[in-house]
């Protein structure tokens, strides 16, 4: 069987920090920091709401993490201002070598699917408006389930919706917490380490490869 990669979808394949300059019209020089602080908050809500079982998607998240940004920042945005920014949302750019590091993954017969904490059509028209869309085989969804990654359950889930086995899947991710949750459903998970700052969870546990960015995994995986 070919191998099979999941591909996560925020900040792996797609650049959260896209939205920078729209922030930067309404929140000026702050933007940067406004932006890794919705980023984080929107993170930190859907692991909340996994835990306390008290599901909304991703969106809402997204949405009470603007909410919460904004007042710790003490920045007043009108409601069309912040439905301009969670618009956005659903066109941010992709990574500039992801185009072509997934056709050549995809040329080597290796079967590409998104796998994301995004609602199955929220991240349909994220990689449509991306321009790669058709590299992939489908995309999953954490909404299915009505959780979020990095509970093991999602990962099985993914598994059974791509027709994969554990021996031969991978997850591929630039976010550390869903690294520990795929290998820890028995996965083979790679680390995409965009940055030389950025820091992988000191559990003990190493990613099974980690990458600077996404043209190392043709050769890397076999």
């Amino acid at each position: 069987m070919s191998v099979t990669l999941a591909f996560d979808v925020y900040g792996t394949l797609i650049d959260t920090h896209g939205v920078v300059s729209k922030l930067q019209n309404s929140v000026g020089e702050q933007a940067q920091a406004f932006s890794e602080t919705w980023r984080d908050k929107q993170l930190e809500y859907s692991f909340r709401r996994g835990l306390m079982q008290n599901y909304e998607n991703f969106a809402v998240c997204t949405s009470h993490a603007l909410d919460y940004t904004c007042r710790y920042y003490k920045v007043a945005l009108t409601k069309e201002q912040k439905t301009e920014l969670l618009d956005s949302y659903r066109t941010l750019p992709a990574f500039e070598e992801v185009e072509d590091s997934l056709t050549r993954l995809k040329a080597a017969d290796f079967r590409l699917y998104a796998f994301s904490n995004g609602s199955a059509d929220a991240v349909e028209t994220l990689l449509i408006a991306a321009g790669i869309r058709e590299l992939f085989l489908g995309v999953v969804s954490v909404d299915d389930l009505k959780s979020f990654k990095p509970e093991p359950a999602v990962y099985h889930h993914f598994l059974k919706q791509s027709g994969a086995s554990v021996s031969d899947a991978w997850l591929i991710s630039s976010n550390p917490f869903d690294v520990l949750g795929a290998m820890s459903a028995g996965m083979r998970a790679a680390w995409v380490q965009r940055s030389r700052e950025a820091i992988f969870d000191p559990w003990g546990i190493e990613p099974t490869l980690t990458v600077a960015s996404l043209r190392e995994l043709p050769e890397s995986i076999g």
